[in-house]
Formats: structure tokens, C-alpha cells, sequence
């Protein structure tokens, strides 16, 4: 049962906590459409693009190794001019050859006026074959269409593509024409037809203005950088299909029962309360079967609460019935008694008649209210000392009392404090003590006690009238019950008293019972229990006294 102080006390805390719902249900923002599947779907799938925009990043990859490449091909073509400069330009030819065999270089040296002097494929097999992409297959052709792709994506740096010159000459190759101009090495790295790196080195060479032209095609550098593209691609479609999979499988594990939870919800809203059946997901023990279990437990408490509300409405209409019956009686034959003494009769029943409907209807106007106030009763510390002696003093003043005898005994001061609403257990005192003196014999004595027992208080409402049977022990809190003394006036009490009391007990976390007296005693006890406030001392300067 929710406590009553965990509720909004005041139209000022209600206002801040729609507020606070309001601006809740607003930072969803535009997300707010969205099912909850498609979330989920949204935020797996977000990560993995961040994880395949890495793929772009393969031109990185590849160019770290083609400038590796690039500087292990001018260290060679550096060693290659030591040899030539240190041997006689006749045998450049032959030497060229076996050089150009063992790098897989094609060499080749440009005199003075740009004319080709020397190429290792003179005479020799060529150490490399450019491609035609044309008589490639279609995976080649993927392939270098996601090559360009990446590109596009990463903006990378545009190569141009190699062709030989139909005249080769130093001046068809910029990078020749550098080195001689600059006199240092220069390189260039440009695309095969089939958009595989072809890079060139140009160095300066003798001492008559002769330039070294070197070009290889090392094509395990795109091979190897879309073999780890594939696998990367491989990697990232199982991973795709797993995390598609696991969102799946979380949303189903989520959204079905909430849906199912939902139909079952617009269903008790529509009025089918005792219909529906809830289900309450024994098996998960997670926020969703919490959610599940609450709900059904909502949902039953509802079922009862019309039950009772129904079975009320049933027993107000009975009970009004009654005196209504008579008091139409009454005034029905008011009208053909000519005898005053017998008119002075009805008159007498319309007057009790009335005085029993406006009991029955204040009590039943009390009996309805009680849940609803207790919802937004404020809870205060109260001691209940003083406030049952106060209700005892009233109590014996009444016409009723005047021939019973109460006496209380007043615990000591701080003993008997609560957390409630003090009108409310005034009320219940009052219902207890007026119950008590209903039943009690005359000259009897009604004992009220109150103790503190470990964390309860404990409220004793004891009587010397006969008592409660076993099997009336629980008949009597419910509401018109009817069970009166012989010597009570027909329609004094409209049997709601004790269910009232029980209502707002139960409402402070309390429970009532009633039983035998103790030691043999004729006479009926009940018993109130309380939780009892933190006991306050009282202080000196500060400290405890």
C-alpha cells in the first residue's frame, strides 16, 4: 500500500509534478514517434556505421604502405647508380639487364638531350605486366569500383593514370625532367590501367647530364589492401547480422509483453476489469516482469475495489429502502387517521424515520470519503494521550453514557505517538468508544488503554457486554452490518461505525481486531495497532535530557 505522505500534499506539489512529467515526456523530442523496436534498432545500428565508415580509412592504409614502398625503392635506385657510376658506361647495357631482372625494375637512362640511351627490357623479358582491365572479371571490376568509392568518400588525393609515351623521352616524364632540372631524386606514383599503383623514381646520373628512370608495378599493395577491405566487410556483416539479431531478440523480450500489457490496460479502461487477465510473467525477474506483476496487482485491487464499490452501492440502496418504506407508510396513512393520539404516533415514526436516513446518509457520505481523504491526508505527529481523553470527556457527557462508566488511563507523555491524520482517529475512537458503550450493561465500564508496544502503538477498547462470537469476528467490520443489543432503539446506528474504523486504521498502516477479555472476563476487546513516530526527547541546550 502506498503511503499516503508519498503523495503530492498540496496543488502546488501536484502542479511540479506535472511539470516535471510534462517536460519529461518532451525531451523525447522528434524521437518521441518512434517505436521502441526501431529505437533499439536505430542505436545498434548508428554503432556499426561508426564502425564501417572505418573502412574508408583503407586509403590511409594503403598509402602508408605504398610511401614505404616509395622510400625502399629510392634506397634501391641509389644503389643501382653507385654500380653504374662506378662502372665503365659499355657495360651499362648488360648490367642494366641484370639489374633491372633482380629489382623488377624497368631501367631505363636518358642522355644529355632527352633521347632513351639504356632500357633494361631491351633484350630482356619485362619484369611487370600492366592489366588490361578489360579482361578482368566482374570481381575485379567491384573491386575497383569500391576502390573509387572510398576515394570519392575520403577525398582522397587524384593520381593520374600511367601511359607510355608514344615517343619516350625524358621530357614525357615530369618526374625526369625534375631530377634533372633540381639535380636531386624525384619520385611519382600515378594509377595502373586496372588502378593498381605504378611508382617511378628519377635521379641524376654521371656526370654529362644523363638521368636514371626506374618504374615498377607493385601490385601486392592493392591486393593486400582489399584483402583486408573483405575481411573487414566479412567481419562487419556477421556482426551486422548478430547485432541485428540480439536487437530483435530485445525487442521482442521488451515491446511484446509491453504491448500485451497495454491491450490489457485500454481493456480495464474500457470497462472489462473483471475480464481482463494481466499477465504477471512469473518467469522474468526484470524491471518488464515487475512492471507485469504490479499491473496485475493493479488491476486486481481495481476488481476488488468495484466489487466493493458495487456491493456498497447494493447495501446503501437496502438500506435507504428501509426507512424510506416506512416513512412513506407513515405519511401515506397520516392522511385517514382522524385519532390525534394515533396521528402523534406517525408523526413520532416520521420524525425517527427521518433522523435514521439523515444518520444513514451522513455515515455513508463519511464511509465513501474515507480512501479518497486518506490519499491526500497529510500525516502530523500526533500523541494520542491527549486526544483520547479529549474524546473520552465527550463521550461522557452524552444522554446515552449517562448510566455506563469510561475510564482511560493516560500513558506517559511521547509514548503514544503516530504519524496521522488526527481527525481522522478521532473518528475511530470515537466509533470504538461509542460501540463499546452500546453493547455495555448498565453500570458498566468501558476501559481504554493505550501502550507502546516494540514499534506499535496499541489502542484497547474493552466492554463487559456479551462479546463477539468467533465466527462474528470478521462479520462485524463490514459495512451495514446489522448485529445490535436488544435494548438498542431500532435505527440509532446505521452499522457503518466499525467499518469506518477499520478503513482509516488500515489507511495509517494499522490493523483492528477484536477478541475475548482477558482472565475469563465477560465482554468484548478491541485492539488497534499503530506504527509508531521515532520517539523526540526533550532537550536542554541542545542536548538530550
Amino acid at each position: 500500500m502506498v503511503s499516503a505522505t508519498d503523495l503530492p500534499k498540496n496543488k502546488e506539489e501536484d502542479a511540479a509534478s506535472r511539470y516535471h512529467w510534462r517536460r519529461n515526456e518532451l525531451a523525447l523530442g522528434w524521437s518521441a514517434r518512434w517505436s521502441l523496436t526501431a529505437r533499439i534498432l536505430a542505436v545498434n545500428i548508428f554503432v556499426l556505421l561508426i564502425f564501417a565508415g572505418t573502412f574508408f580509412y583503407v586509403a590511409q592504409y594503403r598509402d602508408r604502405l605504398t610511401g614505404l614502398q616509395t622510400g625502399k625503392y629510392k634506397a634501391m635506385v641509389e644503389l643501382i647508380t653507385d654500380n653504374l657510376e662506378n662502372t665503365p658506361e659499355a657495360e651499362w647495357d648488360r648490367l642494366i639487364g641484370k639489374m633491372g631482372q633482380q629489382t623488377g625494375f624497368r631501367i631505363r637512362i636518358f642522355n644529355s638531350d632527352g633521347k632513351r640511351q639504356f632500357d633494361s627490357w631491351d633484350g630482356q623479358p619485362p619484369t611487370y605486366t600492366i592489366h588490361d582491365p578489360k579482361k578482368d572479371d566482374w570481381q575485379h571490376r567491384l573491386a575497383r569500383t569500391l576502390d573509387r568509392i572510398n576515394d570519392i568518400v575520403v577525398h582522397a588525393s587524384p593520381l593520374s593514370y600511367y601511359q607510355e609515351p608514344k615517343d619516350d623521352r625524358l621530357q614525357a616524364w615530369p618526374e625526369a625532367v625534375t631530377a634533372r632540372s633540381q639535380n636531386e631524386m624525384a619520385a611519382q606514383i600515378r594509377w595502373a590501367a586496372d588502378r593498381t599503383p605504378l611508382i617511378s623514381i628519377a635521379t641524376p646520373i654521371g656526370k654529362d647530364g644523363a638521368t636514371l628512370f626506374a618504374t615498377d608495378n607493385p601490385r601486392y599493395i592493392t591486393h593486400k589492401v582489399r584483402r583486408q577491405r573483405f575481411w573487414a566487410m566479412i567481419v562487419l556483416l556477421v556482426v551486422t547480422c548478430v547485432s541485428v539479431g540480439l536487437s530483435l531478440f530485445l525487442a521482442r523480450t521488451i515491446v511484446h509483453p509491453l504491448k500485451s500489457l497495454a491491450k490489457a490496460a485500454v481493456r480495464v479502461r474500457l470497462g472489462r476489469a473483471r475480464e481482463v487477465k494481466v499477465p504477471r510473467l512469473p518467469a522474468r525477474r526484470d524491471e518488464i516482469g515487475l512492471l507485469a506483476r504490479s499491473l496485475s496487482d493493479m488491476n486486481t485491487a481495481l476488481q476488488q475495489r468495484i466489487d466493493a464499490t458495487e456491493a456498497f452501492a447494493a447495501d446503501v440502496t437496502h438500506e435507504l429502502k428501509n426507512p424510506l418504506a416506512s416513512l412513506r407508510s407513515a405519511v401515506d396513512s397520516l392522511e385517514m387517521i382522524k385519532d390525534d393520539h394515533l396521528r402523534q404516533q406517525l408523526i413520532g415514526v416520521i420524525r425517527d424515520d427521518i433522523q435514521r436516513l439523515d444518520r444513514l446518509i451522513t455515515d455513508i457520505s463519511e464511509a465513501s470519503r474515507v480512501d479518497a481523504e486518506m490519499a491526500r491526508s497529510s500525516f502530523e505527529v500526533i500523541d494520542l494521550g491527549p486526544l483520547i481523553q479529549g474524546v473520552t470527556k465527550h463521550c461522557e457527557r452524552r444522554p446515552d453514557a449517562a448510566d455506563v462508566r469510561i475510564a482511560f488511563a493516560r500513558p506517559q507523555s511521547g509514548i503514544a505517538v503516530v504519524l496521522g491524520d488526527g481527525t481522522r482517529l478521532t473518528r475511530v475512537v470515537e466509533n470504538l468508544i461509542d460501540n463499546a458503550i452500546s453493547f455495555s450493561p448498565p453500570d458498566g465500564l468501558v476501559t481504554i488503554t493505550t501502550t507502546r508496544d516494540k514499534d506499535d502503538v496499541v489502542i484497547r477498547v474493552e466492554d463487559e457486554g456479551p462479546g463477539v462470537p468467533d465466527d462474528a469476528k470478521e462479520e462485524i467490520f463490514r459495512r451495514f452490518h446489522s448485529v445490535r443489543p436488544s435494548q438498542e432503539a431500532f435505527g440509532r446506528h446505521s452499522g457503518l461505525g466499525l467499518a469506518i474504523a477499520k478503513a482509516t486504521v488500515e489507511a495509517h498502516h494499522g490493523t483492528i481486531e477484536v477478541a475475548k477479555r482477558s482472565h475469563g472476563k465477560a465482554g468484548a476487546s478491541f485492539i488497534v495497532h499503530l506504527p509508531a513516530a521515532p520517539i523526540i526527547y526533550p532537550t536542554q541546550n541542545g542536548k538530550k535530557a
